[in-house]
């Protein structure tokens, strides 16, 4: 910038083609043609600290635009982009030091790649659902439920809801898809979009048969001929009927007439009974899992 300043200066008035040796008079023509040349200038005092000494750091922006100007540029910024090298003087020694106008520009362009590459990457969003019962209206917390989310081109994975009855999962999809089962409750698939204002409550039906089994288990027992009679309609004829037992110690099978029996002799331990699994067809049940704890 001092030589461009000289070669500038000098192109008008005669001086030493140091700029460091002006004093005096040569100033204070310089201070005159930059004044001419952009409607301001600069105090002697601070041409002696920028442009005679060394300075520690550079002079404040709006100065370096001055000068940028008086050379013929339209600001610093301009006059950094034309010129490959930029002389510091350091001491008695002169250091080049190459600034490309490309790197300038690339300081530029610097946050336009970071933003582009951040968009590119993949973004995390968390679902969370917590699920009520339809009728009730209240939290299904008495029971965990199973959670099943259905993955494209990949096994799906498995979870429980926790003592709030709530589940969240956190996937880069925008979308989540899973199946909720619960043993007195009708499974349902759920599909929700991240930006959906509904995804956070999630109503499950009562599954009114589960239910009568479990009223059967843990009810009174006085009239034994007409529950028996009701079961006999639930239950199908061929049902596949499974009792499990604690620690995967073995499973055993039912007819429909010992089901029946089993829930209509009043025995302590069918309060205990947790029903697992079921399937129904024609709105009776053909398939049924149990367990008594």
């Amino acid at each position: 910038m001092k030589q461009q300043i000289a070669t500038t200066f000098l192109a008008s008035h005669a001086a030493s083609n140091d700029i460091r040796d002006w004093k005096g008079n040569t100033i204070t023509d310089f201070q005159e043609d930059l004044r001419s040349k952009t409607n301001d200038s600069i105090s002697e005092k601070w041409f002696y600290t920028y442009i005679k000494n060394d300075a520690e750091k550079l002079p404040r922006v709006d100065m370096l635009n001055l000068l940028s100007m008086y050379v013929g540029h339209e600001h610093w910024n301009d006059f950094i982009q034309k010129h490959t090298e930029v002389e510091i003087e350091v001491g008695n020694e002169i250091e080049q030091v190459k600034k490309p106008a490309r790197k300038f520009i690339w300081l530029l362009l610097l946050p336009l790649v970071a933003f582009g590459i951040y968009s590119l990457y993949p973004k995390e969003n968390t679902f969370s659902f917590c699920f009520t019962d339809a009728d009730q209206r209240e939290a299904i917390t008495k029971i965990p439920l199973d959670i099943e989310v259905i993955l494209t081109n990949e096994s799906s994975l498995y979870f429980k809801t926790d003592s709030l009855g709530c589940f969240s999962y956190t996937t880069p999809e925008n979308e989540l898809k899973f199946v909720v089962k619960s043993p007195y409750h009708k499974t349902d698939t759920i599909v929700r979009h991240i930006n959906s204002s509904t995804h956070k409550t999630v109503q499950l039906h009562t599954d009114d048969y589960a239910l009568m089994l479990l009223y059967y288990a843990n009810g009174n027992k006085d009239d034994w001929k007409k529950r028996r009679a009701q079961l006999n309609e639930l239950i199908s004829d061929n049902a596949q009927i499974y009792r499990a037992f604690k620690n995967n110690i073995g499973i055993e099978m039912y007819t429909k007439k010992e089901f029946i029996n089993l829930l209509t002799i009043p025995t302590s331990s069918l309060k205990k009974m947790r029903i697992l699994d079921k399937v129904y067809t024609n709105n009776k049940i053909v398939k049924l899992k149990f367990m008594i704890q």
